[in-house]
């Protein structure tokens, strides 16, 4: 099965010289499609870095990312922007709603820049508001919610379209855990039974449990890739 993310010496720097960042050392990565994935590690290990490049919102200093088989850096910007849009969903730690539109509204968007109709994208926008929990919340701006449905609204707008891939950078961070395990519940539900393929990073160890593969970024580089609770277990000393 062909992998949905590919990467291959991936390399990040910021600044030159002497004050020259070394974000990321050589990565390299495969996620298979379905996979639900959780990148770890201390603040400045590389996380939101790797997560940037992958959704190809920065370009790499030297090195290859590719999603379903297409080299980013062999893209167009046009045509970049559209895999982006067709084929990435994009869950942010502070939602990234816009504040006039209503939950439908900011659902909707990505649709409607697919050119759906507005009947179509309507009815698919209902459905997944139902399955995130916000049947009946549809008319709600973002102001009139709480962080967590705010974070719902997110996660369907990222999912309505079916991309291949969605990146969630801290899903968890702003709610509370009761939350966070409500939305883990979904996001876990969304991989199983549409088979969305989701890329975390996270400081959250309820997150990293969740993951069937479990990645620990250190320094730039993946100091350990492979199931949660071998590593889990390590770190609590069992």
């Amino acid at each position: 099965m062909e992998e949905i993310v590919k990467i291959s010496g991936l390399t990040k720097e910021y600044g030159q010289g002497e004050v020259a960042v070394h974000a990321l050392r050589g990565v390299d990565l495969a996620i298979r499609p379905g996979d639900f994935t959780v990148m770890a590690g201390p603040s400045g290990s590389g996380k939101t870095t790797l997560l940037n490049l992958i959704g190809g919102l920065d370009r790499p200093t030297a090195g290859d990312v590719s999603i379903e088989g297409r080299s980013l850096s062999k893209l167009s910007m046009s045509a970049l922007s559209r895999l982006r849009r067709d084929r990435i969903g994009f869950i942010f730690q502070s939602y990234n709603l816009i504040p006039v539109l209503t939950a439908m509204e900011n659902a909707e968007y990505v649709l409607m820049l697919q050119g759906v109709s507005t009947v179509e994208r309507r009815d698919k926008v209902r459905r997944i508001l139902k399955e995130v929990g916000l049947e009946g919340m549809e008319n709600r701006f973002p102001r009139e919610m709480s962080g967590g449905q705010q974070q719902r609204v997110a996660i369907a707008r990222a999912v309505v379209s079916e991309p291949a891939l969605v990146l969630a950078d801290e899903p968890t961070a702003n709610v509370d855990s009761k939350t966070a395990s409500g939305l883990l519940d979904l996001m876990s539900r969304l991989n199983q039974d549409k088979g969305a393929t989701f890329l975390f990073s996270t400081h959250d160890q309820a997150v990293m449990k969740r993951a069937r593969t479990l990645l620990l970024m250190q320094d730039g580089q993946i100091a350990y890739a492979g199931a949660p609770e071998d590593e889990l277990c390590e770190e609590n000393g069992e």
